[in-house]
C-alpha cells in the first residue's frame, strides 16, 4: 500500500492492516522465540524485547519502520512491547484507548499488533470503532467486573455500541497499526488453539512521554526506549532501564 493511502486510511479510520508483512520464515522464527519465552498457558508478557533479541529486533524490522515514519514521522521512538499468547479459553480485554496507558504529549501513539497466527473472530481477533480516534477524547475507564475479560478496565460513555464494532481478522504476518486513541478491544479464544499476537508501542521521538509506567508518579519524559528511525532531539538526556518484563494478570487477586 502506497504511503498516501496508509495516510489516509489511518486518517479516517484510526488503524490501518497491512497483510503479509512478515515473511513465513520470520513467523515461524517468533513461533519458536515465543514458546522459549513465554511457555503455552499465559495470556501475555509485558516487554518481552527486554528478553529476547530477537522480539527487539522484530521492533526495527524494516517493513514495520517502514509504514510507521509514513504514520508517524521521521523520528521515532517504541518503548513498549507485549507479547499475547493467549491459548485456549484465556479471555480478551474490554473497551480502551492505548493513550490511556500511554500518554504522549503530541497524541502521535502508534501500536502494531503483529499477527502471529490466523486472527479470527473466534480466537480473539482485535475490534475497533472506526473512526473513534478522531475526536481527540479519552474516555473515562471502570471496572467491568465480566470474566470474560482480564482485569484491565473499561472505557466508559463512549457513544458507540458496546457489542458493536468491526472485527479485524487477519492472516499471520499481517500487520495492524492503529492510533493510541482508537477504542478497541478483543474477546476471548473460543477455540482449542492458540492467537499469538506481537504488539509493539511506537511514538514520535520529538514528542516526550509522561508515563506513570510502574504505579507511580509519571516521569517528565519516560526515556526507556529504542530509537528506531530519523533522529533523537533528546539523546542528550540518556536511555534509562526502567521497565521490567512482567506476566499479564487474568483475574482479580
Amino acid at each position: 500500500m502506497a504511503s498516501a493511502a496508509l495516510q489516509s486510511a489511518y486518517r479516517q479510520d484510526g488503524y490501518v492492516v497491512v497483510p503479509g508483512l512478515l515473511s513465513a520464515t520470520e513467523i515461524a522464527t517468533l513461533h519458536a522465540e515465543t514458546g522459549a519465552v513465554a511457555g503455552e498457558d499465559v495470556l501475555a508478557i509485558h516487554f518481552p524485547h527486554k528478553l529476547s533479541p530477537v522480539f527487539r529486533a522484530t521492533m526495527r524490522h524494516p517493513a514495520i519502520v517502514e509504514v510507521l515514519t509514513a504514520l508517524i514521522g521521521p523520528d521515532v521512538k517504541a518503548m513498549q512491547s507485549m507479547l499475547f499468547v493467549k491459548p485456549a479459553g484465556k479471555p480478551g480485554q474490554a473497551w480502551h484507548q492505548d493513550e490511556h496507558f500511554l500518554p504522549t504529549r503530541d497524541r502521535s501513539l502508534c501500536g502494531a499488533w503483529i499477527a502471529l497466527d490466523d486472527a479470527t473472530i473466534d480466537n480473539g481477533c482485535l475490534w475497533a470503532h472506526p473512526g473513534s480516534h478522531a475526536p481527540g477524547i479519552l474516555y473515562p475507564m471502570q471496572p467491568h467486573g465480566e470474566d470474560r475479560f482480564d482485569v484491565s478496565a473499561e472505557a466508559q460513555a463512549f457513544p458507540y455500541p458496546r457489542e458493536g464494532g468491526v472485527p479485524i481478522e487477519l492472516a499471520a504476518g499481517g500487520v495492524v497499526f492503529f492510533n493510541g486513541y482508537l477504542l478497541h478491544r478483543s474477546l476471548p479464544n473460543t477455540t482449542a488453539g492458540t492467537r499469538r499476537a506481537l504488539v509493539i508501542h511506537y511514538m514520535s521521538a520529538a514528542s516526550l512521554l509522561p508515563w506513570n509506567h510502574d504505579g507511580h508518579s509519571p516521569t517528565e519524559d519516560y526515556r526507556d526506549i529504542d530509537l528506531i528511525a530519523g533522529t533523537d532531539p533528546y539523546a542528550w538526556k540518556g536511555i534509562a532501564d526502567l521497565s521490567r518484563p512482567f506476566i499479564r494478570a487474568e483475574v482479580a487477586a
